[in-house]
């Protein structure tokens, strides 16, 4: 082969390198965003599930008090035996 098509071909493979190259780093930055997106998901229901979740045992320990203290009355003064 002549000079020329062996610094032709080189080259080629250079161009080819580096796109492999270029690849093989956009394929990580996929990766590594579907990681994040995967996390974030998961964050967000666990957000949605403490959404309704901290009223509901709250609106629980409201009416447990209650309750303690009614029974409490209800034996002070006499009216459970």
């Amino acid at each position: 082969m002549s000079d020329t098509a062996d610094l032709n071909i080189r080259e080629q493979i250079a161009r080819i390198d580096k796109t492999l190259a270029e690849s093989d780093k956009l394929r990580e930055e996929t990766r590594k965003f579907a990681a994040e997106q995967h996390k974030l998901a998961a964050e967000a229901q666990k957000l949605r599930l403490d959404r309704w979740l901290a009223p509901a045992l709250t609106f629980v320990a409201v009416i447990g008090g209650v309750l303690g203290v009614a029974s409490f009355i209800a034996r002070v003064t006499g009216w459970a035996h």
